[in-house]
């Protein structure tokens, strides 16, 4: 695929400044999702308390956002095939602005969970071809590390966007965080229209090669890795506050310092994890997978303590280092239909969300202690392995099967 000039980082001037600029804007956009996304874990009481509900029906709405991600991005990347990706981003960003807006002015619980899935519906959309358009702009062996500077919009997400945003909606109301979610939406808009440089349009792309996707079975056992493996790292932190509160008592001044520590541990996970990747990717994705279930396990025996609770908070956020592998192997195997697979990674990754979160909340209801969503999570980090074992042997199966047929 060549490399657009406006952002290659070329001799012409002003061409380095606007390429940093488009990686900002695309960024900003992860900012925002990212923030959206994870700052109902830490205002969980206080939306409870102000909507008339239980903690853990909650979690319905995060499920919720996690379903509309997944109806989202398949629909969106064969509606969308032919459509320029620059405006297809600003109409993702418009949509998830008014998601968001709404969302804060929600007069109950209901119209609050179905706000919260319109909200969704343009994340792995987003995502995917904000990856694209930022692969595009490096040469192949530093992909994964590009996708890694679009997704750093998200981590910084966890690391600042959701504690501040815990921070002003427990002190203000939570209404005043999805607000301001949708504000920083509609900034994105604004910027991608400025800076991001339109791409050419494919004359190929069409529905049906987007489809073309979902036939390959490497795509859909990578999915599979996302929508199990990733499940862990969301059943921990989607009951991360009450966990520590409840059951490590814990004061709630220290909620925003919780997700500080969570998004450091993303930070971490997501750039070391990209590095691993540009390393050796097929190695990377069982490594990371296996630390997962590790540290998701210890966070078990951690949360009884506040302190080494929270250390271990951060070590499940490392979890983070899956995404910019499991992104980057999708490129590597979805041949035509690119946009359908860069989307369904991050439906995936929601879909872990929604699964995380019920999985956690189902053993949290049967009488378990709070601190069972670090074996849910392991149970499903090891699923996670499992399934990419399972995809590699049926690789590995045809291509000696190929072989053999090259010999007749």
């Amino acid at each position: 695929m060549s490399v657009p000039s406006s952002l290659a980082t070329d001799s012409s001037v002003g061409a380095p400044s606007r390429s940093r600029l488009a990686e900002i804007a695309l960024a900003l956009g992860g900012f925002g999702i990212g923030t959206g996304e994870f700052v109902i874990m830490g205002l969980m009481n206080r939306v409870a308390t102000d909507l008339g509900v239980t903690a853990p029906q909650v979690g319905y709405a995060i499920s919720s956002y996690a379903l509309g991600v997944v109806v989202g991005a398949p629909i969106i990347a064969v509606l969308a095939a032919r459509a320029p990706r620059k405006t297809l981003l600003i109409a993702l960003m418009l949509v998830f602005a008014v998601g968001n807006i709404a969302s804060a002015f929600a007069p109950g619980f209901l119209s609050f969970v179905g706000l919260r899935f319109l909200a969704g519906l343009p994340h792995g959309a987003y995502f995917g071809v904000a990856a694209l358009v930022a692969a595009a702009s490096v040469p192949p062996n530093q992909r994964a590390r590009a996708v890694a500077r679009v997704m750093l919009g998200l981590t910084l997400a966890i690391l600042i966007g959701a504690p501040l945003a815990t921070w002003s909606g427990n002190l203000f109301g939570w209404q005043l965080a999805f607000a301001g979610v949708g504000v920083v939406a509609l900034l994105t808009a604004l910027m991608v229209w400025r800076f991001v440089p339109a791409q050419p349009t494919d004359p190929n792309a069409s529905p049906v090669r987007e489809l073309s996707a979902l036939l390959k079975h490497r795509v859909l056992f990578t999915l599979g890795i996302a929508s199990i493996g990733f499940g862990g790292m969301f059943s921990v932190f989607s009951y991360v506050m009450p966990t520590l509160t409840e059951q490590a008592g814990m004061s709630e001044v220290l909620g925003p310092l919780v997700l500080v520590v969570f998004g450091l541990g993303a930070t971490a996970g997501s750039l070391l994890g990209a590095r691993a990747a540009d390393w050796n990717l097929l190695r990377a994705i069982p490594l990371i997978l296996i630390w997962c279930a590790l540290v998701q396990g210890g966070f078990y025996f951690a949360a009884d303590y506040v302190w080494p609770g929270i250390l271990f908070v951060g070590l499940v956020g490392t979890s983070m280092a899956l995404g910019p592998a499991l992104q980057t192997r999708l490129m590597d195997v979805a041949e035509d239909g690119q946009t359908m697979a860069a989307s369904l990674n991050h439906a995936a990754f929601n879909l872990a969300n929604a699964l995380g979160a019920w999985l956690a909340g189902v053993a949290i209801n049967a009488g378990f202690t709070w601190s069972i969503t670090g074996p849910v999570g392991t149970v499903l980090a090891i699923g996670g392995l499992l399934v990419f074992f399972a995809g590699r042997a049926i690789e590995r199966r045809g291509s000696n099967a190929e072989v053999t047929m090259g010999t007749i």
